[in-house]
C-alpha cells in the first residue's frame, strides 16, 4: 500500500517524488498522463486543520488537486472506510462536499475548490453566518438511511444507530484514558483531567438532556457535519449564474459526520465562534464573543426556512417567535455536550507529543481539552439552574 513519509519533509525532492509516484498510480486524470510530468509539484500547505494535514497540489497542465495526510492519532477517532463512503454518497447524490480521486495508507486525494477558507472574524458576519444556515439545514435533510445502515432490535423493530454525540464520546474514552496512563503524563494533570470523574458528570448532564427532550420536545436526529468551524467553510471565489448566493459555501471535511442530534450541530457550529486557530492561544476558546442572541436568531431564520423548504418544498411555513425560541432552547441544552466531545478528542490527540516531551506543541491539545472541560461545567452549572 502507498504512503507518504513525514510531513516535516513536505518541501523536500523526495516527498514531492513520493507524490508524484501516488498520484500516477491513483490514475488520476491529467496528472496520470499528458500534463507536466517533468515539470516541479508546487506543494502548498494548508494551515487550521487540526486532525490532518492539508495541502494544495499543483504543476502546469494539470488540474489543482487537494491531498490530505492523516494524522498520527485519528486511528483511534475516526473510520476511514465510513467516512469516505460518507463521502461517496454526498458527491454523488446530493454535490455536497469533494470528490474522492484516490487513496493510499496514510492518506487520499480529493477535489479541489477553487476557494478561500472562511475566516474566524467572517463566521461572525451576518451574511455569511445566514448562508451557513442555509447549508446546514440542507446537509441535515440528507437521508441518514443512505448514510448509517439500520439494525432491528430483539423484537424485530428497527434500532435507531447511536448518535454521534453519545457514540463519540463513549467509544473515545478508553483511548484517552490510555493517553492519560502514559508514563511521561505529569500525575497532577492525571489529576487535573480526571476522566472517571468527568464521565460521571456526563452521565448526570445525559440524564438532564434527557428530561429535557421528554419534556421540551427531542431535537431532530440529522446527518450532521459536527466540525463546522471556519476551516471546514469554503468560499467559492466565484459563482455561476443563477446558483442561489448560499451555495458558494462548500463545507468540507466530513470526518466526524454522522447522525446525531441536529440542535448539537448548531451549537458546536456556535463554539466557533469563540475559536481563533490562528491566534497566539488556538487552543483556547473565547466565551465572551459567542453568539448573541439576535446573531444567533439570524442564523436561525436561514436554517429554518431552508430546512423546511427541503423538506417540503411546497408547504413551507413562515418562521416564528415561537420556533426561534425553541430551536434556541434545544441548542442552548445540547452544547455542553460539544465541549464533551472534544474534551475526550483532544486527550487522545496528545498522545503524539506527550510520548515525544513536547515542550511547545504546535498545537495544545491538553490545553485545549481544559479548556473545553471548564466550559461544560460553566454550561451545565447555568443549565441546572433552569427548570426543566
Amino acid at each position: 500500500m502507498l504512503a507518504l513519509g513525514k510531513l516535516r519533509h513536505y518541501k523536500t525532492q523526495g516527498f514531492a517524488q513520493q507524490l508524484r509516484d501516488i498520484l500516477y498510480t491513483l490514475g488520476i486524470p491529467s496528472w496520470s498522463d499528458g500534463g507536466a510530468p517533468t515539470a516541479p509539484l508546487v506543494i502548498q500547505k494548508v494551515s487550521g486543520s487540526l486532525t490532518n494535514a492539508v495541502f494544495f497540489v499543483s504543476r502546469p497542465g494539470s488540474r489543482t488537486l487537494l491531498l490530505r495526510i492523516y494524522g498520527v492519532s485519528s486511528a483511534s477517532l475516526i473510520s476511514r472506510p465510513l467516512e469516505l463512503q460518507t463521502l461517496h454518497i454526498l458527491s454523488s447524490r446530493y454535490r455536497i462536499g469533494p470528490r474522492i480521486y484516490g487513496t493510499f495508507s496514510n492518506g487520499r486525494v480529493e477535489e479541489y475548490f477553487d476557494s478561500v477558507p472562511l475566516t474566524a472574524e467572517e463566521l461572525r458576519d451576518e451574511r455569511i453566518s445566514r448562508w451557513i444556515g442555509a447549508r446546514m439545514a440542507e446537509l441535515h435533510c440528507v437521508d441518514v438511511g443512505l448514510i448509517e445502515e439500520t439494525t432491528l432490535d430483539p423484537s424485530g423493530g428497527v434500532r435507531q444507530p447511536e448518535i454521534a454525540a453519545t457514540r463519540n464520546f463513549r467509544s473515545w474514552l478508553p483511548a484517552a484514558r490510555d493517553v492519560l496512563s502514559l508514563t511521561s503524563v505529569p500525575p497532577q494533570l492525571r489529576e487535573e483531567l480526571d476522566l472517571d470523574a468527568f464521565e460521571t458528570e456526563w452521565e448526570t448532564y445525559m440524564q438532564w438532556l434527557d428530561a429535557f427532550e421528554q419534556k421540551n420536545g427531542a431535537s431532530p436526529r440529522a446527518f450532521c457535519h459536527n466540525d463546522t468551524q471556519y476551516g471546514n467553510l469554503l468560499k467559492l471565489t466565484s459563482l455561476k449564474e443563477g446558483v442561489p448566493e448560499h451555495r458558494q459555501i462548500i463545507v468540507v471535511d466530513f470526518e466526524y459526520s454522522s447522525v446525531n442530534a441536529a440542535s448539537f450541530d448548531i451549537a458546536n457550529h456556535f463554539h466557533e465562534w469563540t475559536a481563533n486557530y490562528h491566534s497566539m492561544t488556538p487552543h483556547l476558546l473565547n466565551p465572551a464573543i459567542y453568539p448573541a442572541p439576535e446573531q444567533r436568531r439570524n442564523f436561525y431564520r436561514a436554517y429554518l426556512s431552508h430546512y423546511r423548504k427541503s423538506r417540503s418544498p411546497s408547504q413551507v411555513k413562515d418562521v416564528t417567535d415561537v420556533d426561534l425560541q425553541l430551536l434556541d432552547a434545544q441548542v442552548q441544552a445540547w452544547s455542553p455536550a460539544s465541549h464533551a466531545m472534544w474534551v475526550v478528542w483532544g486527550v487522545v490527540q496528545a498522545r503524539e507529543d506527550l510520548e515525544n516531551n513536547e515542550i511547545e506543541p504546535e498545537f495544545d491539545y491538553i490545553g485545549y481539552a481544559r479548556c473545553r472541560m471548564e466550559g461544560f461545567r460553566r454550561e451545565v452549572r447555568a443549565l441546572y439552574q433552569q427548570v426543566v
